[in-house]
């Protein structure tokens, strides 16, 4: 038996894949003081029959700690001179028109260097060590050494493990972070493996699976390990129904996260968190505050805005009879889109729902039609942002519909961007933790390759070091004088490079190409789920404007759109 869970910021989503093949689904609320207690009451009730169990879970507890400030008292040790780099940056300013913007938030509380450095750590109450030496992404060696007399008191994160390439600002960023969540990562883990029967793998970043003992330790590689079970989940879905290009739409309770996959996923290595470089391959989703908890508000300027503030698991939307402030569920339920939630398990308080959207002052009616339209407008610009504004057009691709309220918008936005196909699976509502049970196990190495003649040989180190599975070797290249890089497969990679650069820019140099970062993928196959016929109450066929109601999300179909359910229940809709 295998156990996906998807520990989101509204319902935690369990899905079970047992010995026969067949999958259940269930949801609980979320418990954003005590996540681990959710997770271990959805595995005993997943888990009830016994026997060989594996639990695959997506993790929030690394971002929450990033985002919220709330990891451990963290120092950074440096090379002499470049104490102040996570304050320095890159000197971009982040609002162009802004003459006093504020502060960074400090992620480190002191920087130390020279002697007395155990002392002054101790002194500071340090609860964890990021250690970023200035060339250590050539020679490791005195990493190693400061790394094995400090670890003896703290937590320590080396760059020349967490992320041994050159530019030491993004470097220090990374490690930095590792080390800031990284001790509440192993504390969390730790729990699991004490309270769990079962052993509990955590989904990374890259779309693939990591030991828990390595996600611990590697806690960086799993800051956005929810939204990548999603898209390993929605690009399976879309190749199932005959659809290689696909958008990934996944609108959960408190946010909306989608990804673009031409033919494979995209992924990326100059990643932002909260205004922070992470750079550790990890897939491409672009995520904003537009979920079904986001709430709306009118501001000083008298316009109606939604999010990104959200009502959470609690106390919610109002509609769940606990919340007061409107949100786009609220506004859903207004209008008739949502009957029931969960099955009927959260009873629906319409009368508490129109209540709290007249609080805006415009009528509940047209405070309901105006969010989801302000709503729907967030979202049409962050599939864009993942589209157009990276020389694709939205037009070829299919939207792949999930999370519990994306079933509710998904046609109002292809329409925006007038997408012709819309896709939604069976288990909408939890296929980032189905994508969970899709993925393999995963690691990901790499090494600085600049003025090296030799690559060859620093692949050759790579493997040798490397755990066992199949190999794929890639490699970040530029043109040389050029500030940034392209991450291209290594078989042909010049090649690969050129044809890359044309995509994403229009043009070509007649330039030399310089390898910055040669990267080493180690991927283990494992069991997917057997795909067998699956037995669905949902319409084989249909046509708008209707609702098509599942355990755990709704798909309204509006006028001019209609569809067909496949051999694996998913629908797909076309106007």
């Amino acid at each position: 038996m295998r156990i996906g869970i998807d520990a989101g910021g509204t319902f935690t989503d369990f899905v079970i894949l047992d010995h026969a093949g067949r999958i259940s689904t269930f949801k609980l609320r979320s418990d954003p003081k005590d996540p681990a207690a959710v997770i271990l009451a959805g595995i005993q009730r997943a888990a009830q029959t016994g026997g060989n169990v594996e639990v695959i879970h997506g993790s929030t507890v690394a971002t929450n700690a990033l985002l919220e400030r709330k990891g451990a008292r963290t120092a950074l040790v440096t090379t002499k001179g470049f104490e102040d780099i996570l304050t320095i940056g890159r000197q971009n300013r982040r609002e162009l028109y802004n003459l006093t913007p504020g502060p960074k938030r400090a992620l480190v509380v002191a920087a130390f260097g020279g002697g007395g450095l155990l002392e002054k750590l101790h002194r500071a109450k340090i609860e964890s060590v990021a250690i970023c030496l200035l060339n250590s992404f050539r020679d490791r060696s005195e990493e190693i050494a400061l790394a094995r007399e400090l670890q003896r008191h703290f937590p320590v994160s080396r760059s020349s493990e967490i992320c041994p390439e050159f530019r030491e600002y993004e470097r220090a960023s990374t490690t930095a972070i590792n080390a800031y969540v990284a001790p509440l990562m192993q504390d969390y883990l730790e729990k699991l493996a004490r309270e769990s029967p079962y052993p509990v793998s955590v989904m990374q970043s890259n779309g693939g699976v990591l030991d828990a003992a390595d996600a611990g330790r590697l806690a960086v590689r799993t800051i956005l390990s929810g939204p990548a079970g999603g898209v390993v989940g929605a690009f399976e879905i879309g190749k199932r129904a005959g659809y290689r290009r696909v958008i990934g739409f996944d609108m959960g309770g408190t946010s909306t996260d989608v990804s673009l996959s031409d033919g494979k996923f995209e992924e990326t290595v100059e990643a932002y968190v909260d205004g922070m470089p992470v750079r550790v391959p990890m897939l491409d989703v672009h995520t904003i505050g537009a979920g079904g908890g986001s709430i709306a508000r009118i501001d000083e300027g008298g316009l109606l805005r939604v999010g990104p503030e959200s009502a959470g698991a609690q106390p919610g939307p109002a509609c769940y009879g606990t919340g007061t402030l409107p949100t786009v569920t609220d506004a859903n339920a207004a209008l008739g889109r949502i009957r029931t939630l969960l099955g009927g398990e959260i009873p629906l308080n319409l009368r508490r729902a129109r209540t709290a959207l007249s609080t805006l002052g415009i009528g509940a009616r047209s405070a309901a039609t105006g969010i989801l339209r302000v709503a729907n407008a967030n979202m049409e610009r962050a599939i864009r942002a993942v589209s157009v504004e990276r020389g694709h057009d939205p037009r070829d691709f299919a939207l792949v519909a999930f999370g519990g309220a994306a079933g509710l918008h998904a046609c109002d936005v292809a329409d925006a961007l007038s997408m012709r196909t819309v896709l939604v699976p069976l288990h909408a509502g939890l296929l980032s933790a189905v994508g969970m049970l899709l993925a393999d196990p995963v690691r990901d190495y790499s090494a600085s390759a600049i003025g090296s003649s030799d690559p060859e040989a620093l692949f050759a180190k790579l493997e040798a070091d490397a755990a066992e599975g199949k190999q794929e070797r890639f490699a970040d290249l530029r043109y040389r004088g050029q500030s940034y890089e392209l991450t291209v497969p290594w078989r042909n990679a010049a090649r690969n490079f050129q044809r890359q650069h044309k995509r994403l820019y229009g043009s070509t140099m007649d330039a030399e190409t310089e390898v910055v970062t040669l990267r080493l993928r180690v991927r283990r196959k494992t069991r997917k789920p057997a795909w067998k016929h699956i037995a669905t109450s949902r319409p084989a066929k249909g046509r708008g404007p209707m609702l098509v109601e599942d355990y755990g999300s709704t798909v309204y179909v509006p006028a001019g759109w209609r569809f067909e359910t496949d051999r694996d229940g998913t629908m797909i809709l076309v106007r």
